[in-house]
């Protein structure tokens, strides 16, 4: 289904951390954004779809009155919205964020720290845009930030605090599939393994909330109306988000998921985890029977890396991408897949495979 393409050296290896990798296509400029997190500095990479152009930039973390800090950043992704894309970066003092390529901070956001130091950390991780105006962010207290985005400029506004989850924050997902049927639109989880279900508005509404059992969920997705959980077990499992009925478990991994993606075109879905496999799956849906089933199709190892982020690099699943702990690569590689044959290319960090089958032979693997 997919083969390796030849790999570059980029400026920073990634550090062990969730989900560390997002991806953002530009399709009016033709070119296609990545970033990876290396302690206390952000790496974005810029590629154009012709392969002939990437350029490379770096966002140190913020602190107020510190020309430069030396705070972990912990997470750096981005958001798109309807009327603006923005690239946001958590971290152990605060939240930054940038436009899209990087060029200009238009937030800051201070975390609030104790006085006196503590057993207990302090940090923000967890970020998604859900709705047309919204970007929600996790703390390390449980606390989940709902930040009010303008269309333009930078009047953003803190404008609710959701206080459910009692643990840290691990990772925040929003509805991808596009549904407007779908009730629940964002889902938050944490060290603990707990998931809240949320309706976002002018006042965000909780809609339900599926316990954990102590195990941390590391990374998680919501599609068509289903919670998809990567768990520090290496299990995934499926859950009815309204309801939080469980439709399956699946034994994934042998050491703990670092990353969960979905292609919402075609319900692949994408897992990474510490055992240095990369998974892809197939998830289908049957409303007449409100049945979702998940099938195994494809495995990749990356010898000797923790993998640290996953990401398909398209809505469909033609391409994904993988970084790894210590790992300082960059790919660019064309797509041979029909419709993507047009001289277009992407770049990706740490390691990529390309899909060698038409979408359409999925339904009958």
């Amino acid at each position: 289904m997919y083969h390796k393409e030849k790999s570059i050296q980029i400026k920073n290896s990634a550090s062990a951390l969730y989900n560390n990798l997002s991806v953002l296509r530009i399709a009016p400029r033709r070119l296609t954004y990545f970033t990876v997190v290396h302690a206390n500095v952000v790496n974005t990479v810029s590629a154009s779809w012709d392969g002939l152009n990437y350029s490379h930039r770096q966002l140190q973390s913020k602190e107020p009155n510190v020309a430069t800090s030396t705070s972990l950043i912990m997470q750096a992704a981005f958001c798109v919205l309807p009327s603006r894309d923005l690239l946001v970066v958590s971290s152990q003092k605060g939240i930054q964020m940038y436009e899209s390529d990087g060029s200009i901070m238009v937030y800051w956001h201070a975390l609030d720290t104790p006085e006196a130091p503590t057993a207990q950390a302090v940090f923000a991780r967890g970020i998604s845009a859900v709705s047309d105006n919204y970007i929600c962010v996790g703390v390390s207290s449980g606390a989940v930030l709902v930040f009010d985005i303008p269309s333009k400029g930078s009047n953003i506004t803190l404008s609710e605090v959701l206080e459910e989850h009692k643990e840290a924050i691990t990772d925040i997902a929003s509805e991808c599939s596009g549904s407007q049927e779908c009730l629940a639109n964002l889902v938050t989880a944490d060290d603990g393994g707990n998931m809240c279900v949320w309706k976002s508005g002018e006042e965000f509404q909780l809609l339900n909330k599926i316990p954990g059992l102590d195990i941390t969920c590391s990374s998680v997705k919501l599609w068509k109306g289903t919670v998809l959980a990567g768990f520090g077990t290496g299990q995934i499992r499926l859950y009815e988000a309204v309801t939080g009925i469980l439709h399956a478990e699946v034994n994934a991994h042998a050491r703990w998921i670092y990353s969960l993606d979905i292609a919402p075109f075609s319900g692949l879905l994408l897992s990474a985890a510490e055992d240095s496999f990369v998974r892809v799956w197939h998830v289908s849906m049957t409303p007449e029977t409100n049945s979702v089933e998940i099938a195994h199709l494809h495995n990749e190892c990356v010898t000797d890396t923790q993998i640290c982020g996953a990401k398909f690099c398209d809505g469909d699943g033609y391409a994904f991408a993988v970084t790894g702990y210590d790992l300082s690569e960059i790919i660019q590689l064309p797509s041979d897949e029909p419709g993507h044959s047009n001289g277009k290319w992407a770049a990706v960090t740490g390691q990529t495979w390309l899909r060698t089958d038409n979408i359409e032979l999925l339904e009958n693997y």
